[in-house]
């Protein structure tokens, strides 16, 4: 039972990841599922008996890259005892799996735009996800005389919106340069919207 459960994930696995291929090729409006089953080395039937849609397959992407980016930024802050350096973690290690993962990110923040109302819902929600994560750690450095007071809801907002303009460009570029590059200019920039002009100690590179 298990052998065959362990199969059932590998081939579901197979299908996501054939799926993200063609969908970045393709683009989501223009890839069929005999397409995806092609790519898969499977049958139609086999894509449909794990997703009841291309929809689905495509969704479960987007969930994919979503909790990726969340799973290791809240592990990098855990990893940070000082609550202004969990922020320098958690960007760096965004930046770095955006770098690391370009179909999946392109599939993320460029085809998931024009696919339809129901993506654009859960793109909504993804967004908000990571503004309050941010927000909530803005809150605690706040609380703490870190930095002055703020609307700190507005200011998750733009610092997510501003990560995810800088990938989006590198995503679009026809011969992107290393992500990494952008990222100490994007943790100034970030940095002094809050009200640090100058890194401290405390606010570090991660390694």
């Amino acid at each position: 039972m298990r052998t065959e459960q362990a199969r059932s994930v590998s081939r579901r696995q197979k299908i996501m990841d054939s799926a993200l291929e063609v969908f970045a090729r393709r683009g989501y409006r223009d890839t069929a599922m005999d397409e995806i089953a092609a790519a898969a080395e499977t049958s139609k039937g086999g894509v449909y008996f794990h997703f009841p849609s291309k929809q689905a397959i495509f969704l479960a992407l987007l969930d994919r890259m979503a909790n990726l980016l969340q799973g290791r930024a809240e592990a990098a802050m855990a990893a940070e005892p000082d609550p202004v350096a969990k922020f320098d973690a958690a960007l760096l290690v965004m930046v770095r799996t955006f770098a690391g993962h370009r179909p999946l990110a392109r599939l993320f923040l460029v085809e998931a735009l024009g696919a339809g109302p129901d993506f654009n819902q859960r793109m909504l929600e993804i967004h908000a996800d990571f503004a309050g994560l941010i927000e909530r750690h803005l809150d605690e450095v706040v609380a703490l005389g870190v930095i002055p007071p703020l609307d700190t809801h507005v200011a998750g907002k733009a610092w997510f919106g501003a990560l995810n303009e800088v990938v989006t460009t590198w995503v679009l570029a026809e011969e992107p340069t290393d992500l990494e590059q952008h990222y100490p200019a994007l943790r100034m920039f970030l940095l002094r919207s809050v009200g640090i002009n100058e890194p401290s100690g405390l606010w570090r590179v991660p390694g």
